[in-house]
């Protein structure tokens, strides 16, 4: 699945936050990222998954990791300036933002669209990482060596019919991760890139592919060398791409 092996202290003192890191393939990156060395900021709207996560990390003896509830549906600008103040006083920087959070809204044709789970799907999937990054831009400029992941899907990269408010949040994750990549590229310490997770056993993926046989997908832990990898020093310089994390292979 790939041909990258992260090395065991890869993320080593870096601060390194994680939307949906309560549940999925956000909670696999927590524990991947955390078990390379990162302290991991857990952002998410379920508390107690959040809680368990955190308790995970702990037992398993890595650094120390931090939860931040937040609820992206009804998050305001102000809500993720203040998220980003918390972060510069408790750790004065930021070296990676993965952008994982997503709903999936509903499986119709546009003509059927309900306007407002349109706009619920959009305020969590594309406002949401917009208004994040731009709240915590300042913070990453102050690391050494920062990366930025949105989490793309492949009807975000190629229209597929019924897909609808899920598709076009897509679509726009891309764009907005290939204009701030052009705009971090020169005099910045930022690298931004989107990656496809693929088809992985998560709960989001069976409600999307309900006759699939979800236990012949993946588990979210099998993709995490691309998420590493996007995240770690090694990818320096990497910027502007589109990965699938299932056909990952290291850039040329």
């Amino acid at each position: 699945m790939s041909d990258y092996t992260p090395p065991a202290d890869l993320l080593a003192e870096r601060i390194i936050l994680i939307t949906g890191a309560g549940d999925g393939i956000g909670k696999a990156a927590a524990l991947a990222c955390a078990a390379h060395g990162a302290t991991v900021i857990l952002l998410g709207r379920t508390i107690p998954k959040l809680e368990a996560v955190y308790d995970a990390i702990v037992q398993a003896g890595h650094p120390q990791p931090a939860i931040y509830p937040m609820n992206l549906e009804g998050a305001k600008p102000k809500d993720y300036l203040d998220l980003a103040g918390t972060i510069e006083k408790e750790f004065g920087r930021l070296d990676g933002l993965l952008h994982n959070a997503a709903i999936l809204g509903s499986m119709s044709p546009m003509a059927h669209q309900d306007v407002e789970l349109w706009f619920k799907v959009m305020q969590v999937n594309l406002n949401a990482p917009f208004l994040l990054t731009r709240a915590c831009l300042g913070l990453l400029m102050k690391s050494k060596d920062a990366s930025v992941i949105f989490t793309s899907d492949k009807v975000g990269r190629s229209g597929r019919a019924y897909w609808g408010a899920y598709g076009v949040s897509k679509f726009g994750i891309e764009g907005m991760s290939q204009i701030l990549a052009q705009e971090m590229e020169t005099n910045t310490p930022v690298r931004v890139n989107s990656i496809d997770p693929g088809a992985v056993r998560t709960r989001m993926r069976s409600v999307a592919y309900p006759g699939e046989n979800s236990q012949a997908n993946p588990l979210p832990e099998s993709i995490m060398p691309a998420y590493l990898y996007l995240l770690g020093a090694d990818s320096r310089g990497v910027t502007g791409r589109q990965f699938s994390a299932q056909e990952f292979v290291l850039p040329t």
